[in-house]
Parts: structure tokens; C-alpha cells; sequence
């Protein structure tokens, strides 16, 4: 407090000359780059060579296109590749050809050189990635969930319930066979192309913010090969990281020594007189004022974030009801949890990650029934919770719910009990927001290689949500920075 003090007694001449950049530091009263830069972008404006979004000078205007039928996002990214045979799209036919070539079964096709042709392969002859040959049966039971009758897995009885909410995308494809294909899930881009904005990144640059009190855009968990979203958009447009940590949710907001709330709110207004002393002198500095605003949205943060997460005042039963009364399912219940609040509070984008380690704990090269049931349990309580919950409070109907991974898994065994990268056809789904529930949406071949029905790229499901959002891929785009077509994607019609 000494140095607040101390700076009180400047004369405006010397204020004038007090560097706010070093102060703020030096206080730990801000939040660096974030605050001023989402303040900076919502007010159309950035710092000079922060972005080329700013050569243009204007930001859109932060509004739908058109009516939407949803306000929120939850996006859930199981890291590692999911198997979507023992998951969404069980195959029968494995069972009854298991130990067989491909080559010996009805769908030898499905190796013809030229279906093959859509994979670009990052690192060539890697241990995995490969085609793997010896059918492999499936490693848990299904059965038809509600009133729907789809087949999902035992290893998802929860979501199972709550299929008919559900719209399940058979028949999605990628062309990357490594774990690079979780940028591409997020972007687009294969891991082998320039960065570019994620789907989060996309929607908080065409919406901007409910509340400006919290982050536009969270991420919580582990994240993929890319730390960045916003890219040529800037980073404001990157997500916030956050913890389920009452103490520290949030990187850089805790002051670097300690300060009560009353010396916090010292330090802001002091700094707020040191910028308007500068307004004076540079009158119309439309980023000095936004600069001037990120101050109070940094302070705003600190206080805010806490307590979305403080879920003292959550009843036993709902706090049951995502699994926080068991070891095993707690941390990704809480985090499902704080996204349910995060979205009663008007967060537009709350990505959450699962599975640790450098390619994500749902890589099962090998013990696939025992590593993925343990996986399963850990998420599908508290994803059917969410579900659930959100539908009670009258949520569901507004917030876009989707499940997805980078791919599926191998046909074929790798080992003696895993299954290998997938690429070529997998299972994704989407519930809530004005997508249609109790629906399978395309197909993979009978033994789940290729997307042979509606097959999807995965920029269809960014278009059908930024569809939900009220949003048209084709208007996201930014002078300097040409979109392929692909990136667009098409929106899933026969889902919404």
C-alpha cells in the first residue's frame, strides 16, 4: 500500500508521466492481454499489429444473422479418438467375423486404394495410424435406448437415457490419422496447414458476449495440440482457461502479493484517474476508452468467476445428479456442473476436454475394454446429468450440447486388444438448441469403416452450429484472411 500511497501524492503533471502498463504489473491487479483485448475487439478496435482483424478497423457487430435456437454452447471433446463401434454405432458383423481378414469378409472394397485417398499422413510408417487388417469384435453390449430405439453401448447407459434428446452423426470423416486431428476437429485444418480459428474462436468473434461480467469463451480440461483459437482473429478471441479452483480458477487474476478487495479497488480507480489524465490529453482515443473499460472487466472477472464455481448453494440431488458424490465421476461432473451455471449466466462457448497425456486418454492401441469402460464411467454420469438438468430448468432448449472426439478406432484389432486411429468414419452427437432428439443421422459401412451414408467433413457440424447460433459460416470471414470452401462446411439440415 506504501506505493499507492506514495503515487497520491504525484501532482496530475507527474500522473501523467507514470507508466500504467508497469503499474498494473507490478499491483497484479490485471489480467494481461485478455481483458483489454476482448474490451479492444468488443469496441472494434485492436492494438496496431495485435491482429490483421485490425486493418479493417471494425469488428462485426456482435449480433445474429438470423433468429437463433440457441444462445450457448457446451462442446465436450473426448481426447484420444472414442471407438465409435462401442459407442454410437455398434456393428454386428464384427462379432460374426471376428478373426478374419477384411479381405475375407464381404467388405474387402473397403481397402480399395482409392477410398483410402482423403487421408494426408502426418509422420510416414508411424507405429500407429495404420490399417489394421484382423476384424475385431466388439467389446461391450448394446441395446435400444427410449422411446427412439437407438442402439448405443452398456458403457453409456446415461446418455443411453437420454437419447431421445439426442441426435447421433453416424457419418463423420476426417483426413487426418493422427492426433492432429483434434486441431483439425476444432478448425478444419489439417495439423499440416497454417493455424486457423476454432469453432469457439468463430463463434465468440460473430456474438460477443451475454455477460460482461465473465469470459466469452472457457476452456476447461486438457487442451489439444494447439494452445491458441483466435489466431489471425487476435487473442481476444482466444479461450480462458479455467479450473474448478475456488482459490485460483483463473491464470494471472490473482494479484502476484496479496491484496484485500478494498486495496484492489485502489489500485483500479487510481489507474482508471491515470488513463482519463491521458483521455484528456488525447480526446476521441476511441481504444484508450475501450482500454480504460478492460480495466473494470478484469476486476469484474475476478469477483465473478468464483462464484459460478462455488456450487455451495447446489442441492444434494443435483450435485448427485453429476456425480459429485463419487470419486470416480467428480472432476468431470464439476466441470459440467460450472458449465451449466456458466450458461445461466449468458457464457456463450464452454469447451470442456477429457482424457490426459500428450494424445488423450482414449487412445486404446491396446486394453481397449478395460480403459475405455473406465473412461466411460468417468463421463457418461455427468453428461446424462447435464442432460438432464438442463431440460428440468428449460436450458436444453437454448443450449447446444455436443459430443465429440478427433476419430473413431480400427475395425481391425491392433495387438491383441486394441484398435488403431481411425479416420474414415466415426460418431459424434449433438442435443439441445433446436436440434431434432431421438434421431440417427448417416451411416458407416456394416463393419464401420467408411462414412457410406451422409458422410460429413467435420466443418458441417461448426456450420450447423454457428446455424443453431443464428449465425452463417460464409459471413465469418476477415480482409487478409481467404477462407477455403471447406472451412464453411454445410450445415446438417436433417438434424435441425
Amino acid at each position: 500500500m506504501a506505493h499507492l500511497a506514495a503515487m497520491h501524492r504525484f501532482a496530475p503533471e507527474q500522473l501523467r508521466r507514470v507508466v500504467r502498463r508497469d503499474f498494473l504489473h507490478r499491483a497484479g491487479l490485471g489480467f494481461g492481454g485478455l481483458a483489454l483485448g476482448a474490451m479492444l475487439a468488443r469496441d472494434g478496435y485492436v492494438a496496431a499489429g495485435e491482429s490483421a482483424v485490425g486493418a479493417a478497423g471494425r469488428f462485426p457487430d456482435a449480433r445474429p444473422q438470423f433468429v437463433p435456437t440457441a444462445k450457448s454452447v457446451i462442446w465436450l471433446f473426448m481426447r484420444g479418438g472414442v471407438s465409435h463401434m462401442e459407442s454410437f454405432d455398434p456393428k454386428p458383423m464384427l462379432n460374426k467375423h471376428a478373426g478374419k481378414s477384411i479381405a475375407e469378409t464381404p467388405w474387402a472394397y473397403v481397402q480399395e486404394p482409392e477410398r483410402l485417398e482423403k487421408v494426408r499422413v502426418v509422420v510416414v510408417n508411424d507405429a500407429n495410424g495404420q490399417q489394421r487388417n484382423k476384424l475385431y469384435p466388439l467389446q461391450v453390449g448394446y441395446r435400444p435406448r427410449g422411446r427412439s430405439g437407438i442402439e448405443v453401448s452398456d458403457w453409456f447407459p446415461c446418455i443411453g437415457d437420454c437419447i431421445d434428446d439426442i441426435a447421433v452423426i453416424r457419418s463423420m470423416w476426417t483426413t487426418d490419422d493422427n492426433h492432429g486431428a483434434q486441431v483439425q476437429f476444432h478448425s478444419g485444418r489439417h495439423m499440416l496447414d497454417p493455424r486457423v480459428p476454432t469453432i469457439g474462436a468463430w463463434v465468440n468473434y460473430g456474438l460477443g458476449t451475454l455477460n460482461e461480467n465473465l469470459p466469452q469463451f472457457i476452456c476447461m480440461g486438457p487442451r489439444h495440440f494447439d494452445n491458441r483459437d483466435g489466431h489471425y482473429l487476435g487473442p481476444a478471441y482466444d479461450a480462458v482457461k479455467l479450473k474448478i479452483d475456488l482459490d485460483d480458477p483463473l491464470a494471472y487474476a490473482r494479484p502476484e502479493r496479496d491484496f484485500d478487495r478494498a486495496e484492489q479497488r485502489l489500485g483500479f480507480d487510481l489507474v482508471n484517474r491515470l488513463n482519463h489524465l491521458a483521455a484528456e490529453r488525447h480526446p476521441g482515443d476511441a481504444a484508450l476508452e475501450a482500454r480504460i473499460k478492460s480495466y473494470e472487466l478484469a476486476f469484474r472477472m475476478q469477483t465473478s468467476v468464483p462464484g459460478v464455481i462455488d456450487f455451495s448453494a447446489e442441492s444434494e440431488a443435483t450435485k448427485s445428479l453429476y456425480g459429485l458424490d463419487q470419486e470416480e465421476t467428480r472432476p468431470f461432473g464439476e466441470q459440467l456442473l460450472a458449465a451449466r451455471r456458466f450458461v445461466e449466466q449468458g457464457v456463450r462457448f464452454i469447451q470442456i476436454m477429457h482424457g490426459d497425456g500428450a494424445a488423450g486418454a482414449w487412445d486404446q492401441h491396446s486394453k481397449l475394454r478395460e480403459q475405455h469402460s473406465k473412461l466411460a464411467r468417468q463421463v457418461d454420469l455427468p453428461i446424462g446429468g447435464l442432460l438432464k438438468d438442463l431440460k428440468q430448468r428449460g436450458l436444453l432448449d437454448e443450449t447446444l450440447v455436443v459430443f465429440g472426439t478427433e476419430f473413431g478406432r480400427t475395425p481391425g484389432s491392433q495387438g491383441a486388444d486394441g484398435r488403431d486411429h481411425h479416420p474414415y468414419g466415426f460418431s459424434v452427437w449433438m442435443a439441445g438448441g433446436g436440434i431434432k432428439g431421438g434421431i440417427v443421422h448417416g451411416a458407416t459401412d456394416e463393419i464401420g469403416f467408411h462414412a457410406t451414408e451422409h458422410p460429413h467433413y467435420v466443418t458441417d457440424l461448426h456450420a450447423t452450429l454457428l446455424h443453431q447460433m443464428g449465425l452463417h459460416a460464409h459471413h465469418l470471414e476477415v480482409p487478409g484472411h481467404k477462407r477455403l470452401e471447406r472451412d464453411f462446411g454445410e450445415v446438417i439440415r436433417e438434424i435441425v
